[in-house]
């Protein structure tokens, strides 16, 4: 029987959890202050959402999901992204129907049959948000707007934000056209992957990450050159919101992210903390999508970050991890009042105060230095005088001093601290 966990995954010990419990605080705390409800979705979809949604000249889909057939023949897949699930969702639920627009975020982890690295694993958590309803460039500044807010909120910085636009399906045509002029002569020597990416969707050559191929796509044309007039003033205008919210951007006109849905803009918060390619958050514009999995025409924008590599870049900036929470109270017992110690540790622990006894049989000196281990404020020794007299002495671990006090009165003292 092999006992470890399978390659790509990883247990998460308390000691993580209280790090990634505040992460989840703070970054809930943001959505709810930008309006945004939180949705959970499945763990699994059938295939072809995914194919359809995320598009099948994508790795993800091509290389990289977790797909197998259920005792009915069906084709599963383990969600390898959030959105496609949540707009499943939103078209399955009639969610077009409430007042637009229609925000929603989410904490739900992915998996993907990916090469291990820094900050990448088999099954990641990622936080992410999706705006239905709004077509409009105030959705994309705001949206982005919501990110910087959280990096801040965490004291982050030496973050960077790169956007982009790759247009509409009308300009995007002329524009795989023109990509498919420029590395037509060329093709021979790309790798395997991008020969099938030429036919499929030739964007995909631009984010191969094949040393040759990426060095050929340095001088292939940009998007930003074939946007139609409509794309070109959306683009602007994110720029100039953008500019107004006091947000500093960079323009990258070769980004067009790993997910064939995106339309228009597209944005990458980046640092060089982490992995190899260094993205901690990315996301855009996706207006087809809800038309392609089957629902009405509802334009949306979003973004899905990895929980993971914000952890190992909030490291890198030398902000330290939450410390797990620890008891005020530690009420240590004999043998003769365990009991008792027992049920004053649970009604203060119902009292709203985090409380810890001895369930172990252990003795007064072996309490006393798990009290300390635990961290716990204070201590409270509980005997057969302290049971008969209803009082005992309250110790305070960090200075030793300690107070008479009535066991009636032990929630009032402690909510004082």
């Amino acid at each position: 029987m092999n006992l470890k966990a399978p390659r790509g995954t990883k247990d998460i010990l308390p000691e993580e959890t209280a790090q990634r419990q505040y992460l989840e605080q703070v970054f809930s705390d943001i959505c709810q202050r930008y309006g945004y409800r939180e949705i959970r979705v499945p763990t699994f979809e059938h295939t072809d959402l995914f194919v359809r949604g995320v598009g099948d000249a994508s790795d993800i889909v091509r290389k990289e999901m977790y797909t197998f057939e259920d005792k009915g023949g069906r084709s599963i897949t383990l969600r390898p992204e959030g959105t496609a699930g949540v707009a499943r969702a939103f078209v399955e639920q009639g969610m077009a129907s409430r007042p637009a627009p229609v925000k929603l975020w989410y904490n739900m982890n992915m998996f993907r049959y990916e090469k291990m690295q820094k900050g990448r694993y088999r099954e990641f958590w990622q936080f992410g948000c999706e705006t239905f309803g709004s077509e409009s460039p105030e959705a994309d500044a705001e949206l982005i707007g919501l990110l910087d807010s959280f990096f801040l909120a965490l004291g982050l910085s030496a973050i960077s934000l790169e956007i982009n636009s790759i247009g509409c399906p009308g300009c995007r045509e002329s524009y795989r056209e023109a990509l498919r002029d420029y590395y037509r002569p060329k093709l021979h020597e790309m790798c395997e992957d991008c020969q099938v990416r030429f036919d499929l969707n030739p964007l995909r050559m631009l984010d191969c990450k094949v040393d040759h191929c990426h060095l050929l796509s340095q001088d292939a044309p940009v998007q930003l050159d074939y946007l139609c007039g409509d794309c070109a003033e959306h683009f602007d205008l994110v720029k100039t919101y953008l500019e107004h919210l006091a947000i500093r951007y960079t323009v990258n006109p070769r980004m067009v992210r790993g997910l064939d849905y995106y339309t228009r803009t597209v944005f990458e918060f980046i640092s060089d903390n982490v992995g190899t390619q260094g993205t901690i958050c990315g996301g855009g514009r996706y207006d087809g999508l809800i038309d392609e999995i089957g629902g009405s025409h509802v334009p949306a924008v979003g973004f899905a970050m990895g929980v993971e590599r914000l952890m190992i870049e909030m490291e890198a900036q030398g902000i330290p991890p939450r410390e797990e929470a620890h008891p005020i109270l530690y009420i240590a017992s004999f043998p003769s009042t365990t009991a008792e110690a027992l049920a004053l540790t649970q009604s203060l622990i119902r009292e709203g105060f985090a409380v810890e006894t001895d369930i172990m049989g252990r003795s007064i000196r072996a309490q006393m230095k798990a009290a300390a281990r635990m961290r716990a404020d204070y201590i409270l020794v509980l005997g057969d005088m302290e049971v008969q007299e209803r009082q005992g002495k309250l110790r305070r671990l960090s200075d030793g001093s300690e107070s008479e006090v009535a066991l009636t009165a032990l929630s009032t003292l402690l909510a004082r601290e």
